[in-house]
């Protein structure tokens, strides 16, 4: 019997994700699929370079050979996704058959829409055969999907392969190769006219990540670029097994950290879990994709979606594989003046006031890039200094003036800690709001700065709350209000010292 040393920390990492909650080719070529009729957009015309055309290897296969098919089924998931704030400066986006993991990479692409990108680096391991030298750029003419060719940005291509001789440029590398091809005409909906630099890895060492990252920061650097890795999770794991490794992988992934990436995906592989056969196909190109956005100036990492394949109708939890979408960006706090804030405080009380005499919330109508951005936000009431409502939305997904009304309602009606307030209530209450930042993981509790972080913890199927303001009003210190934390979520006031899923967020707070 083989022995095995375990990191207990990594072990009740697993075990509290479990309890919350290669790639896989689509049954046939032919899998119906139930989308709207398509409507396929002129492209803009874009000079093609000159060079072989590397032609599509997996449509009708992984994804349709029909262009109008192929335009409703992806244009129905992209549909399918509310955008976040934030525009990203790199992504993670699975590479399965459509059918399989297309909605997940419809939620990294779907961010994607609208802003304006000069080239997109798509970064993908070697599945086919092994590479003669560590990384292999595509550096001429373009790649074809049934939705038309997409050019390759040349000069970008052929810097990289200047930069190092470990790069250089084989086209029979890139034949039959996947998971490049697979993310394409979701670019092509998205990001009509962007050019595309791609790139194979054949190895995910640390010199190989680092002599990758290095050359991309070296000629990105003014350009309007977004870098893809073209990744899976968990390969061939049960569905059970699958939940508690990708959300390790996630997690760490979550913590900006490639070194604690590279540490999880290592200690997740000695553990030993059945039929475990990687914890990433793409561990090389996520790493290079983290080194590469931090380098351009991203600060936040946001997680979009995960499942995996025994989610769809086709999949078998006995054997699954694991798809995450995750966003790297910068976070800019939202420009809430003075006036902007008194705006907004007066849109909560006007939204109580009709919500608890008609039970409506009242149309507001602005076209306020501010009060239109996605944010979190809570929405806190106190009757004569004493809380009667608290409740908020963390996720950046709803419009700021929508978040705030909305929580407003639920601070006065849905607070199970206060009986809901009246009308007639209303005039004694006073209204206070706390717009959010992203949450950013945290692995070491000496990061918390009372008076500045919020905290979320989750742990157990449970999760607790508190904001920034809550230890200062309180006067406690940093293992106060972690105890505290731990409490508000139901669980024992010293469950921070284990490991469970720890975030930390900042807020701008006014009120009445």
């Amino acid at each position: 019997m083989r022995s095995e040393t375990y990191n207990p920390k990594l072990i009740a990492l697993l075990l509290a994700f479990a309890l919350t909650a290669c790639s896989c080719q689509p049954p046939s070529p032919a899998t119906p699929t139930s989308t709207p009729a398509a409507t396929t957009l002129p492209q803009p015309t874009v000079m093609l370079p000159p060079g072989r055309i590397r032609p599509a290897a997996v449509a009708g296969s992984w994804y349709p050979d029909n262009p109008d098919e192929l335009t409703a089924m992806v244009d129905a998931m992209l549909a399918a996704v509310e955008p976040v704030d934030g525009e990203p400066i790199g992504l993670i986006v699975p590479h399965a058959g459509y059918v399989f993991s297309g909605p997940v990479a419809a939620y990294g692409f779907k961010q994607l829409e609208g802003v304006q990108y000069d080239v997109a680096v798509i970064i993908a391991a070697d599945h086919q055969w092994p590479l003669s030298d560590p990384i292999s750029v595509w550096a001429e003419g373009g790649f074809e999907t049934p939705l038309g060719i997409l050019p390759v940005d040349v000069e970008l291509a052929q810097a990289l392969v200047e930069a190092d001789p470990r790069i250089t440029f084989d086209p029979a590398t890139h034949e039959g190769e996947h998971p490049i091809e697979i993310e394409l005409p979701f670019l092509q909906r998205v990001c009509p006219g962007c050019r595309i630099v791609p790139v194979l890895m054949g190895a995910d060492d640390e010199e190989t990540v680092r002599t990758l990252a290095d050359a991309l920061l070296a000629v990105l650097p003014g350009r309007r670029a977004v870098v893809i890795a073209s990744s899976d999770l968990s390969h061939y794991p049960t569905y059970d097994d699958a939940l508690a490794v990708d959300g390790a992988t996630l997690g760490a992934i979550e913590t900006g950290d490639p070194a604690q990436v590279r540490e999880t995906i290592d200690e997740l592989m000695r553990v030993g879990f059945p039929n475990l056969a990687t914890c990433a196909c793409g561990k090389g190109p996520i790493l290079v994709t983290m080194e590469v956005a931090a380098g351009l100036g991203a600060d936040t990492v946001t997680v979009l979606r995960y499942a995996n394949s025994a989610d769809s109708p086709y999949g078998d939890r006995g054997q699954v594989v694991g798809y995450g979408a995750v966003m790297f960006w910068r976070y800019e706090p939202p420009d809430l003046t003075e006036a902007r804030r008194e705006g907004l405080l007066a849109l909560a009380r006007t939204t109580l006031e009709v919500y608890l005499e008609d039970g409506t919330i009242p149309p507001y109508e602005t076209d306020d890039p501010v009060m239109t951005r996605r944010c979190g936000a809570f929405v806190t009431l106190k009757e004569s200094g004493e809380l009667c409502g608290c409740i908020g939305h963390l996720r950046a997904d709803t419009p700021l003036y929508r978040v705030v009304q909305e929580m407003a309602v639920s601070a006065a009606t849905s607070d199970p800690r206060f009986p809901p307030l009246t009308v007639e209530e209303l005039d004694k209450v006073s209204i206070e709001i706390s717009v959010l930042s992203p949450l950013r993981r945290i692995t070491d509790t000496q990061q918390i700065e009372v008076g500045t972080h919020g905290l979320m913890i989750m742990q157990g199927g449970r999760q607790g709350v508190l904001l920034p303001q809550v230890p200062v009003e309180q006067g406690w210190g940093r293992e106060e209000f972690l105890d505290n934390l731990c409490l508000k979520a139901g669980l024992p006031s010293d469950c921070w010292t284990g490991q469970p899923m720890l975030y930390a967020f900042t807020a701008v707070v006014f009120g009445e």
